[in-house]
C-alpha cells in the first residue's frame, strides 16, 4: 500500500496538544477511585504527544537504573518501567500536573497518579509514604511521596507508568533515562507498537527510533516481510519476542498452530 492511500485513510488522529492557557484538565474523566477512568475510550493512532520542554524532572533523586523494562515479563505485561531506590528515597513530578489519584490501588500498591497538561498521566507506584492529596496541583520537580515496596513489589522500586486516556506507552520511547533527563523530541508520534507491551522484552531496552513527524509514523505502519531461518533453541515465543510480533502473526502468516513443532533451518515468514 502507498504511503499516500495510508495518508488519504488517517486523517483522523489523537492529539496532546500543548497551549499557552492550561486548559481545565479536571473538567473530564476525573476520578479519584478508578485507576483508569478511560475504558470507554477509543483512543486512535497514530497518536500526538508534544511538549513544552525538552527535558523533563527525574522522578528520583539519584542515577536513574532500569532494573526492569516496558514489556512482555513472566507471561504477564508490565506496563512501566522500574527504577532502583531504596525505600524512603523522595519521589518527584516528572512534569506540571494536577494530581487525580493518591491512594492504594491493587497491584501498585500505594500509588500517584498525575494528570499534565498535554494529557499525559505519570504513575507512581509501590510508595511507602505519600507526599500529596487528591486535586492538589504540582509544579515540575514537587515532592510527591517516599518510594518502597508497597502492593506487589519485588524488592524497593519506583514502578513508573505513562499513561494516554488509559493506553500505556513505552516510557523509553519518550524519555532518555539518562544523567540529562532528556524527552526525545517536543514533538513525538506514536503508534500501536510503543503502547503494547507483548512487542517488548521487560529484560532489555527496545530499539528506538523516534517518529518525529505524521508521514513517518504513517510509513511505519506499512508492514514488510521477512524471512526467518529457525536456529537451535528457538521456539515461537523466543522468536516472536525477538522480532517484536506476536506469535499469533506468525502462526497466521504461516499457516501453523502455536502448538505446532518447528525445525531447525524452517523458515517463516515474519511480517513486521
Amino acid at each position: 500500500m502507498a504511503i499516500e492511500s495510508i495518508l488519504e485513510d488517517s486523517t483522523k488522529t489523537d492529539s496532546l496538544n500543548v497551549v499557552s492557557d492550561k486548559p481545565n484538565i479536571k473538567s473530564e474523566y476525573w476520578n479519584h477511585t478508578v485507576y483508569n477512568p478511560y475504558k470507554e475510550v477509543h483512543v486512535k493512532f497514530p497518536l500526538k504527544i508534544q511538549f513544552e520542554d525538552s527535558t523533563y524532572h527525574s522522578p528520583i533523586g539519584k542515577d536513574k537504573v532500569v532494573t526492569s523494562h516496558y514489556g512482555w515479563r513472566w507471561g504477564r505485561a508490565h506496563k512501566g518501567i522500574d527504577i532502583d531506590l531504596i525505600t524512603g528515597d523522595s519521589i518527584f513530578a516528572m512534569f506540571d500536573g494536577v494530581v487525580r489519584m493518591s491512594r492504594y490501588t491493587s497491584g501498585h500498591g500505594r500509588t500517584v497518579v498525575v494528570r499534565h497538561y498535554n494529557g499525559l498521566e505519570t504513575v507512581y507506584a509501590h510508595l511507602s509514604r505519600y507526599g500529596v492529596k487528591e486535586n492538589d496541583t504540582v509544579a515540575k520537580g514537587d515532592y510527591l511521596g517516599k518510594g518502597g515496596t508497597s502492593g506487589n513489589a519485588r524488592g524497593s522500586h519506583l514502578h513508573l507508568v505513562i499513561n494516554y486516556k488509559g493506553v500505556s506507552i513505552n516510557p523509553e520511547y519518550l524519555f532518555k533515562f539518562d544523567d540529562n533527563n532528556t524527552i526525545r523530541a517536543k514533538e513525538l508520534w506514536v503508534t500501536k507498537k510503543w503502547t503494547q507491551p507483548i512487542f517488548h522484552n521487560s529484560r532489555r531496552q527496545s530499539h528506538i527510533k523516534p517518529l518525529l513527524t505524521k508521514k513517518e509514523a504513517l510509513a511505519s505502519l506499512i508492514k514488510q516481510r521477512s524471512i526467518y531461518v529457525v536456529r537451535p533453541g528457538d521456539t515461537l515465543s523466543r522468536i516472536s519476542v525477538n522480532n517484536n510480533v506476536t506469535i499469533a502473526s506468525i502462526c497466521k502468516l504461516n499457516q501453523i498452530r502455536r502448538n505446532s513443532v518447528i525445525k531447525i533451518g524452517q523458515k517463516l515468514l515474519i511480517e513486521k
